[in-house]
């Protein structure tokens, strides 16, 4: 692509994410928002696949209608309290709709059916930026609109989205797809604690975007979209399989890595809240999503030939692929379990 093109795309990515950011009115979200789609689709479909161009047709279609929804849910509640605040959300209608149309912009179950065809068909740069960037923006609105939800219903897609996005990786054998369902099951850990403790939501969020990172850059560097392609990194790239591995480890939150972090306090404080029952839920879903980042990384480190999978042995060229993201992010999703107090300082 054109560098000053891609400059362009790159540079509405970022003023789209900022105006909606910054905005307290709802027109200017949903300006902000319309930016920030218009300027990611063409970076998906720079590569002209038909499975590109149809992961793209997919993703403006339904980003379309939630900013559609949005749009019009800002006008419902303009017209019962004649105000186009967001603070001043008090129509239920209105209300539910932002909420549903929010919740389908970032993916959380029962409106997630997009997100593993979408990740499907896109390179791995660009499905990074789907996972992480694409997400703050909406993610900024349901923060400032959360006073208005009803917590029950927070509550439950909270918990449909952690259950449904460990259960629907189980089965899958292609690498975006598992990360596609992982996306969805740590948007549930957010959502579910939002109406508690909002900084920690955005700690789950910052945490997980530094973890989608690793392991989306690790995957590129050794070139893998599958599980059976993971099985011969280990001859090619042995520390790298080595980090990856307890990158995929973190995702899934196991201590002492940085994954631990947001679940550790994200329990914690529905402890708190007194919801046990809740806390449970979460605390076993987590164990369904553990298992399939388990299987990665028993294809990455335990199957040598000639049990692994039948897939050829990659070359040993050498790769001109930039690793300084890759190395900065691994050691942000591995290590930052320690500094666990100052993080929450900062944030509180």
């Amino acid at each position: 692509m054109n560098p000053y093109v891609l400059t362009t795309l790159l540079s509405s990515l970022g003023l789209g994410t900022t105006l909606t950011f910054a905005s307290s009115h709802w027109l200017l979200a949903w300006m902000g928002l319309e930016i920030n789609t218009l300027a990611i689709i063409p970076l998906m479909a720079q590569h002209h696949h038909p499975r590109a161009v149809e992961a793209t047709t997919k993703y403006f279609l339904i980003q379309a209608t939630a900013a559609a929804v949005i749009l019009f849910a800002g006008t419902a509640n303009a017209w019962a309290t004649g105000e186009w605040s967001m603070a001043s959300v008090s129509d239920p209608i209105a209300t539910t709709m932002v909420l549903a149309a929010l919740s389908l912009k970032v993916g959380l179950a029962p409106m997630h059916f997009w997100m593993p065809e979408v990740l499907q068909g896109l390179d791995l740069l660009t499905g990074l930026v789907l996972s992480t960037w694409q997400k703050l923006a909406p993610f900024a609105l349901i923060i400032q609109t959360s006073h208005a939800f009803d917590p029950f219903l927070l509550t439950a897609l909270g918990l449909t989205s952690t259950l449904i996005g460990g259960w629907g990786g189980l089965n899958q054998t292609q690498l975006r797809k598992v990360l596609a369902y992982s996306s969805i099951a740590h948007m549930g850990w957010m959502i579910i604690v939002l109406q508690y403790a909002p900084h920690l939501a955005f700690l789950a969020l910052l945490m997980y975007i530094l973890m989608a990172s690793a392991a989306f850059l690790t995957l590129k560097l050794s070139y893998a979209t599958k599980i059976g392609t993971l099985a011969t990194t280990w001859s090619k790239t042995p520390l790298l399989t080595a980090t990856a591995a307890l990158v995929f480890l973190s995702l899934g939150g196991l201590p002492p890595l940085t994954g631990f972090v947001p679940k550790w306090l994200i329990l914690q404080e529905l402890a708190k809240q007194g919801l046990p029952f809740t806390a449970t839920v979460m605390a076993l879903a987590a164990l369904i999503s553990l298992y399939f980042y388990l299987r990665l990384c028993y294809s990455m480190t335990l199957t040598i030939s000639p049990n692994s999978a039948a897939s050829t042995t990659p070359w040993r060229t050498q790769t001109t692929q930039v690793s300084t993201p890759l190395a900065l992010s691994t050691v942000m999703a591995l290590g930052l379990l320690p500094i666990t107090p100052a993080i929450t300082a900062l944030l509180i």
